[in-house]
């Protein structure tokens, strides 16, 4: 039986099918996404979403959907499904399907009468393609299936409506057709493996309604145009397959290359293997040979922070040390690039954030303990000690090394740190000054960097490192650590930041750090008390003042919340780090119950992985992006190092 499998009774539940989404990628940027029952719930969602360089950075949903109809004796059943305007829902197909598994690949099944229709899907990797593959298992008369596109053009971050402005012209190609609603937008060919006609029946569907828009306070309405439709016949037992993309299809050669595709997935028969196949979706590989990894699904791009986060446990936790290599290839071009001032040629944001080197430094770390330190000196060691020298010259914009031995960063008019929601372009949790995990990540660095340089031969180098952390380690405990037990957040002048946040756990999971296994301890209690969840880590303890955990309502509302109490998942794998380096063991068992709750995310919100955050109270439901880097990333890095401590 499938890991992830659900009953004809769940399918036919909107409001349970409705909250399960399923996100296929080509790891070249492009995707389809939908729920279960292929009913589009966001704007975001569509079969083929497309990057169009030509037109901006974002992604565009060409084809939004494809609705299948089951004709026998003259009668069409629609397999399809929408919400309209007024909370109505047509043509209802999703009260055809029988089971609903993501196995292998996602395979929806449909009985209408006798007709037994089986549906799957997969994303031809590293190409523009969506695949569909429909089987008739079962028919006792003769049956036609006619296929209905939905199209949009339109970038995820719209809408479309109905205008004369969009093309309705096409042209007729192998097997299909090929259109083109707008200028500047890729030609889309909609291609079968066999041959059929197709009926130019031109018409806008109008209000078209995505719930999700609603929940978060956006527009939620659109119109889809639908060219007509293809038709044809069908026989038992046989196969035809659907290709839509930006570039023609052999249409002979369908029926293969579904298979191929097929036989490359991985199956998600458990609770890593899912999290293995979604690690696989944020690596990113563009076409110029540059590899990225995404910080998440729909609506996140490359951002630099989220790249070292997550690489470790996205590459390495999976024994896939190329990729992170070529990953860190394109990074490194990009850091060095912004410490000599030049203009970006890689397409990685943030990179100018304080905290961004460090976390390099420490991604690279995490290489050293997996592949050796000899081919992380090889591959890395100027890098780190370029970086560390970048930082000790005073040469980076908002990072100063202070007299005291720490660094210092100016978040007051700007987020500089992973806490980075803002309102009225300020951010909401101002932390500046002297940052408690901008330091711990600093000390940890200059003690790397330092016994690269000694394993070098670099004596002397290593030596000035590590007098530099010397001196930051006795400034870090006299400026962090208060008399209640915990850290500051934050220190600038005369204000401590008071508020307990998951920030301190840094410094105890760290390799190096300043802190004495008596201070981790009584940190490592705080956490355990105040912050952790099911979940993850709460961003801000319920006993602080501004704690807000429910992450729901209108935008605004949303980012005064996104770091005032919610929950990450991602935060757990250092917290996990921290636990298990300083009582062994004896955590063992308390950690193991603690990933429970990540796995029966598994069945939820996007099937087969993390979403962005959760609420910090009970039921601690999944909110923002379907799919978030750092958060299964961590997880499997959590995975990895539990299975190092059971032997």
């Amino acid at each position: 039986m499938s890991y992830l499998r659900f009953e004809r009774a769940l399918m036919t539940n909107l409001q349970d099918s409705l909250g399960k989404e399923i996100l296929r990628t080509n790891r070249s940027g492009a995707y389809s996404c939908s729920t279960i029952v292929d009913c589009n719930t966001r704007k975001y969602h569509g079969l083929l979403v497309v990057p169009v360089p030509s037109l901006d950075d974002e992604n565009h949903v060409l084809l939004s959907s494809l609705d299948c109809s089951v004709i026998q004796h003259g009668a069409e059943f629609n397999l399809g499904l929408h919400k309209y305007q007024g909370n109505n829902f047509s043509p209802n197909g999703h009260k055809y399907i029988r089971e609903f598994d993501c196995d292998k690949v996602p395979t929806t099944i449909y009985r209408v009468g006798g007709v037994v229709l089986r549906k799957e899907v997969v994303f031809q990797h590293f190409e523009d393609r969506i695949l569909i593959r429909y089987t008739l298992d079962d028919a006792h008369s003769a049956t036609t299936l006619r296929f209905r596109p939905f199209l949009a053009f339109r970038s995820v971050r719209q809408f479309t409506h109905e205008n004369a402005v969009a093309s309705r012209a096409y042209s007729e190609v192998d097997n299909g057709i090929k259109t083109c609603m707008y200028a500047g937008y890729p030609d889309l060919f909609m291609q079968f493996s066999k041959k059929n006609e197709f009926v130019f029946q031109p018409d806008w569907y109008r209000g078209i309604e995505y719930p999700k828009e609603q929940e978060r306070g956006y527009a939620s309405n659109e119109d889809l145009y639908a060219p007509g439709y293809f038709e044809m016949s069908i026989r038992k037992g046989e196969s035809i397959v659907f290709a839509a993309s930006t570039s023609a299809s052999k249409t002979s050669g369908l029926k293969k290359l579904f298979q191929e595709e097929v036989d490359e997935r991985s199956p998600r028969d458990n609770f890593f293997h899912c999290l293995v196949n979604a690690a696989h979706q944020f690596h990113v590989e563009d076409k110029n040979g540059d590899a990225y990894i995404l910080a998440g699904y729909p609506w996140f791009k490359p951002r630099a922070r989220d790249t070292f986060i997550s690489l470790p446990g996205l590459t390495l936790s999976i024994e896939e040390y190329e990729f992170f290599e070529a990953a860190m290839k394109t990074a490194e071009k990009g850091l060095r690039e912004f410490m000599e001032q030049k203009p970006l040629t890689v397409k990685l944001y943030e990179i100018e954030h304080p905290d961004v080197p460090l976390w390099a430094i420490w991604a690279i770390q995490q290489y050293a303990k997996e592949a050796g330190t000899d081919k992380c000196l090889e591959k890395y060691g100027q890098l780190v000690w370029d970086i560390l020298h970048f930082i000790k010259e005073q040469q980076h914009p908002n990072l100063t090394l202070e007299d005291n031995g720490l660094v210092k960063t100016d978040g007051k008019q700007q987020a500089v740190t992973w806490m980075n929601s803002t309102a009225n372009g300020r951010p909401i949790v101002p932390r500046s000054g002297f940052v408690v995990e901008i330091n711990a990540l600093w000390y940890n660095a200059l003690m790397f960097g330092a016994e690269l340089a000694s394993k070098a031969g670099k004596q002397a180098e290593a030596d000035r490192m590590e007098k530099v952390a010397a001196q930051a380690k006795e400034s870090f405990v006299a400026t962090f650590v208060n008399p209640f037990g915990y850290l500051y957040d934050y220190v600038e002048g005369d204000l401590c930041e008071q508020s307990v946040r998951p920030n301190m756990i840094f410094p105890v999971a760290f390799d190096y750090s300043p802190l004495d296994n008596a201070q981790k301890k009584s940190i490592i209690d705080f956490c355990t008390r105040e912050l952790l969840t099911p979940k993850g880590m709460r961003s801000l303890s319920p006993k602080s003042g501004g704690y807000n955990p429910m992450y729901v309502g209108p935008q605004t509302q949303r980012d005064y919340a996104y770091h005032q109490g919610t929950a990450w998942p991602w935060l757990f794998g250092f917290y996990m780090e921290a636990s298990m380096k300083l009582y062994k063991r004896t955590r063992l068992s308390f950690i193991e119950r603690q990933m429970v709750g990540y796995e029966e995310e598994m069945m939820y919100h996007c099937l087969g992985t993390l979403p962005e955050l959760f609420d910090g109270n009970p039921p601690f439901h999944g909110r923002g992006a379907i799919s978030f880097a750092m958060n299964v990333a961590e997880i499997l890095r959590a995975l990895e190092q539990l299975e190092k401590y059971k032997y």
